[in-house]
């Protein structure tokens, strides 16, 4: 015995379905949720083992579905009629003190990333070394280096999260 055709499933279960991704997201984004588990479902239609529960199978997917509209909801930008002005040009090259932001360019490769993404993006060690390809401490390594580099220089000072150079 061959699998019904998709049309009868989604003409039998697509209520359920429906009133499954409105309990879970709520009736705005339900018919959405309700499209993305029948794509879903018919992609994955021809691999369902015969005898299958269709309506579980469903469920299953339309849960799934539902939750990932939540997540993608909650990443979404809520519209507001005010921006906000920006408040700072701290990390932007060209802006502070260019002999700053030339010894930084003069910092080889590995530093000069290690010092821009711990003092001006403030990532931690372990995002560094992903980024970079390396082990933490090796990021932890690249950046001290050069933070001694600029040190060595000129007069810089870092204080916590932030370099300035600092004129004597």
């Amino acid at each position: 015995m061959g699998l019904i055709p998709f049309e009868q499933i989604v003409a039998e279960h697509g209520p359920t379905v429906l009133r499954v991704c409105r309990a879970v997201v709520g009736p705005i984004d339900a018919e959405d949720a309700w499209s993305d588990t029948f794509l879903a479902a018919m992609r994955a239609y021809p691999d369902l083992r015969p005898g299958s529960n269709v309506e579980a199978w469903l469920v299953t997917i339309a849960h799934r579905k539902a939750i990932d509209h939540i997540r993608a909801r909650e990443r979404r930008a809520v519209p507001t009629n005010h921006v906000p002005e920006q408040t700072t040009d701290r990390g932007l090259p060209g802006s502070g003190d260019p002999e700053l932001w030339e010894a930084v360019g003069a910092l080889p490769m590995k530093q000069r990333a290690a010092v821009a993404y711990r003092y001006l993006a403030g990532l931690p060690y372990a995002d560094i070394a992903v980024i970079l390809g390396n082990s933490p401490d090796a990021a932890r390594r690249a950046a001290a280096d050069g933070i001694a580099a600029l040190r060595r220089s000129r007069s810089i000072s870092i204080r916590g999260d932030r370099v300035s150079g600092e004129r004597g």
